[in-house]
């Protein structure tokens, strides 16, 4: 094997972190920023929507960059804004420049994803093996270390020395990434950058597919850790375990996930996935106490895990089709779940609560359960670019 493959391996891993860590870090952020602002859940709501607007601008843009120029150049412009965005939304001084702050940080994070997910089709196509979910993987270990240890940070120092500290490591994280990525071509048979939104119906149904495994993981990243402290009565440090555990948990199986889609299949691996990821809402939604529920969290993370990287590697390998132009159909799509869909459930949660809405997110788990045979061309691996 060539010497410079265990590089760009490593690379794509280094970008998932990186991408997860800051992700993470804004978990634990999110009750700090609604007391220093004075904010309801509503006006919360609102600004976690602005989060999912920048995100939802920015990746069909970078689709058709990527289409351009191959996915490594898009996503070294990206990765190098992200140790940026944390600190701006902790530093902006009120409401109208906290939502500025989001929107960018929402296209900065959304843009990169897109492009670490693009690089990551290509790197597999290159090792010829499948790497999709260990990346996700990645990502989740960086959420999990950023919720963690960003909560007890947070606590002990403050919401500006946790952002400091959270850019500092992922700009060292990045650095280490970009020396290393591979500088992938865009594919000669793929479709014109002009023509950014495929005609088949394909990509779009492994959106939604994505769509409905990214809703409950941004209900627990934005809400789990309100969740906790309003209604199960935790501290914030206690708080921030729900999403700890929950990434965690899928960081744990997405190391494992490619193997056990090598196994199994595609299909049988996201039917059964969605099924796990159900019940551990439902029991996270009826736990009478804060452990308990942060273990039924965990138990949701691990269904959840490999249900979106299966999503991904089968948008961005199809035939004729450029990987960024799939990645950024599916992306759009997916992150429409977790960025945009929060929003909504803030509105709810201010009036209900949100044990009943985990309960009811597990139905989405179940629809897309019985949908598994979307993603049936996720194990087509060895695609020739």
């Amino acid at each position: 094997m060539n010497p410079g493959f265990p590089r760009i391996r490593i690379a794509v891993a280094l970008a998932f972190l990186a991408n997860g860590l800051v992700i993470g870090a804004w978990a634990p952020q999110i009750p700090a920023l609604m007391e220093r602002l004075e904010v309801t859940e509503s006006r919360l709501g609102l600004l976690i929507l602005v989060f999912g607007l920048g995100a939802l601008v920015a990746m069909p843009w970078c689709g058709g960059l990527i289409a351009r120029h191959g996915s490594q150049r898009p996503l070294a412009g990206f990765a190098v804004l992200l140790p940026f965005a944390l600190p701006a939304v902790v530093l902006a001084p009120g409401f109208a420049s906290a939502g500025l702050a989001m929107f960018c940080f929402g296209a900065i994070t959304g843009g990169m994803d897109v492009a670490m997910n693009a690089n990551a089709v290509a790197v597999e196509r290159k090792l010829d093996r499948a790497i999709m979910s260990s990346s996700h993987g990645f990502w989740s270990l960086g959420g999990f270390a950023g919720a963690a240890a960003g909560g007890a940070l947070l606590q002990a120092h403050g919401a500006l020395a946790q952002a400091v500290v959270v850019a500092a490591i992922s700009a060292a994280v990045v650095v280490a990434m970009l020396a290393w990525s591979l500088h992938d071509r865009p594919a000669a048979h793929a479709e014109k950058p002009a023509t950014r939104w495929p005609l088949t119906p394909l990509p779009y149904l492994l959106g939604l597919a994505a769509l409905f495994g990214m809703i409950p993981e941004g209900a627990v990243l934005d809400w789990a850790a309100l969740y906790l402290q309003r209604e199960l009565g935790s501290s914030v440090a206690t708080a921030s375990l729900a999403f700890a555990g929950f990434s965690g948990a899928m960081a744990l199986m997405r190391f494992s996930g490619d193997a056990i889609r090598n196994r199994f299949g595609a299909v049988t691996t996201m039917r059964v996935s969605c099924l796990i990821a159900g019940l551990g809402l439902v029991g996270a939604g009826l736990s009478p106490g804060a452990s308990l529920s942060i273990a039924f969290f965990a138990l949701a993370g691990l269904g959840i895990a490999n249900v979106v990287p299966i999503a991904f590697s089968a948008a961005g390998n199809q035939p004729g089709l450029s990987p960024g132009v799939g990645m950024s159909v599916a992306t759009t799509m997916g992150y429409s779940g977790i960025l945009v869909a929060p929003s909504a459930i803030g509105f709810i949660g201010e009036r209900t609560g949100f044990a009943p809405i985990f309960v009811a997110l597990a139905l989405v788990l179940f629809t897309l359960a019985a949908l598994a045979r979307l993603v049936a061309t996720a194990d087509r691996q060895k695609v020739i670019a």
